[in-house]
C-alpha cells in the first residue's frame, strides 16, 4: 500500500513511520524541510510540494492530511483536492469542526474523491 501524508508533526510523521515499519511506502510533505527530511531518512519519499506529493502517488491515491483546525488545513484540502482524480480518497485526520468535514466531504464527493 502507498500513502500520501501532509503534516509531519507529532502525529503526522508517527503515522508515516507506524506505515512503513508494517511494510508500507509514504510519501510525505510539509512546510518544514527538517520535518520531511526526518521522516525520509527512515524511509520515507519526500515530496517538496503538495504537487509533488500526488505526482509521486499511483493511482487510486490515498492522501492522509494531519494539520491543525483552521485556515491551513482548509486551503491544504482546496489545494490537494485540484490535483487529486476521480476514486482517489482524501482523509482529514485532524482535529477540524466535524460540521466543515461534511461540508468538504459533500464538495468532494462532486469531484469523485
Amino acid at each position: 500500500m502507498q500513502l500520501g501524508i501532509v503534516g509531519l508533526g507529532r502525529m503526522g510523521s508517527n503515522i508515516a513511520r507506524r506505515i512503513m515499519r508494517a511494510g508500507h511506502h509514504a510519501v510525505v510533505y510539509d512546510q518544514d524541510a527538517d520535518a520531511v527530511a526526518s521522516v525520509a531518512a527512515d524511509g520515507a519519499i519526500a515530496a517538496s510540494s503538495l504537487a509533488d506529493l500526488v505526482a509521486q502517488l499511483s493511482a487510486p491515491r490515498a492522501v492522509w492530511v494531519m494539520l491543525p483546525a483552521g485556515d491551513v488545513t482548509e486551503q491544504t484540502l482546496q489545494t490537494l483536492s485540484g490535483h487529486l482524480s476521480e476514486g482517489d480518497t482524501l482523509i482529514d485526520g485532524g482535529n477540524t469542526f466535524w460540521k466543515d468535514d461534511i461540508r468538504r466531504a459533500e464538495a468532494f464527493r462532486t469531484l469523485g474523491l
